[in-house]
């Protein structure tokens, strides 16, 4: 009993033991993942050569890798995100000018993991501290979009190549689709209520926290986020299993491969109904890409969701006018078939 109390109180006792401690751990854990997959398809005395033993080897091996990886960077941001609050981060962008303010909107996208829901409440509280409409639009997109999860993920599942370019273009993106919005001037389609809101300050307070205090606020963000996310996790893996296991590489060549020049807006259109998160659509894109679909086409999809998911667009509705969010859809839509076009012209060469 001693001896477990002493290992629960180490976060706070000694926060630079248990860090060191856990990334062992961690790393360990990690190095087993394939051993532990063939060795339970073994045990349960499938063909590993057959559907059902390739999509249960699919399964068994990315669901602990990719909770693993989840858990392991929101820890860590967990404790990045305690110098970058909700708060702070709306005070940083209120006070820097407008062209300044699209680049780092967009960098603090990367940086804070709200969903594409979530950032919703964001904006309101954007619009009240003054940031300009457009700049509130950048890290709209680029939060769900480009945080550093999706690129974590996207690392481990296909490289640091495919990770930067889609950072790149990522945030792109969020720059020039907020930039767009603004010179639009479209801040009199915000819904009445929000225009009439009473600005209010940006500036936050800055205590500082001990490194134990940030152990602690990295674990409650891993019990909310991944608590939140790991069933997502779950179908997209088992839906990424079932078409890694089953669905025949030809057809997935022909249906989502870079010679089908409609393969990216037909993704685009599948993806936007449809929601989840980068955690749990990224196991999808891998199985879709080890089949045959161009790597542009299976991000086109995946950006859609996350992008331009209809939850997202529903919650939109209650701040936007139906105009604002069809210019919102379309600047983002269009940004999303560019970016398709171009990972598939540049990953293809």
């Amino acid at each position: 009993m001693t001896a477990l109390t002493a290992t629960l109180s180490l976060p706070q006792r000694r926060p630079r033991l248990f860090l060191a401690g856990a990334a062992a751990l961690w790393l360990g854990l990690y190095q087993l993942l394939v051993p532990f997959s063939e060795a339970v398809v073994r045990l349960l005395a499938v063909d590993r050569g057959s559907h059902l033993g390739s999509a249960l080897q699919f399964f068994l091996y990315d669901t602990p890798k990719v909770l693993l990886l989840l858990t392991g960077v929101v820890f860590v941001m967990g404790i990045v995100n305690t110098y970058f609050t909700p708060e702070r981060t709306r005070a940083i962008l209120a006070r820097r000018s407008a062209g300044t303010s699209h680049l780092l909107a967009a960098l603090l996208g990367v940086a804070t993991p709200f969903c594409s829901c979530s950032s919703v409440p964001l904006f309101i509280g954007f619009v009240q501290a003054g940031v300009p409409l457009g700049v509130t639009f950048s890290f709209l997109i680029a939060a769900p979009m480009v945080d550093t999860i999706a690129l974590t993920l996207l690392f481990a599942l296909f490289g640091w190549k495919v990770a930067l370019l889609y950072l790149v273009v990522g945030r792109t993106l969020a720059v020039v689709a907020g930039w767009v919005i603004g010179r639009l001037k479209m801040e009199r389609y915000l819904e009445a209520w929000v225009r009439e809101m009473p600005t209010v300050s940006a500036d936050v307070a800055t205590g500082g926290l001990t490194l134990a205090e940030r152990v602690q606020a990295a674990f409650a963000a891993v019990r909310v986020i991944v608590g939140r996310v790991w069933p997502y996790v779950l179908v997209g893996i088992g839906i990424g299993a079932a078409i890694h296991g089953y669905v025949p590489q030809d057809f997935m060549a022909r249906l989502m491969g870079a010679d089908a020049w409609w393969s990216v807006p037909a993704a685009v259109l599948i993806g936007v109904p449809m929601y989840t998160n980068t955690a749990g659509i990224l196991p999808v894109v891998e199985a879709l890409v080890a089949k045959g679909a161009a790597m542009g086409t299976a991000l086109a999809f995946m950006m859609s969701v996350v992008a331009l998911s209809l939850p997202e667009m529903i919650i939109l509705r209650k701040v936007l006018t139906l105009r604002l969010i069809a210019t919102f859809v379309a600047i983002v839509a269009t940004g999303i078939l560019l970016v398709g076009f171009l990972f598939n012209a540049v990953l293809a060469g």
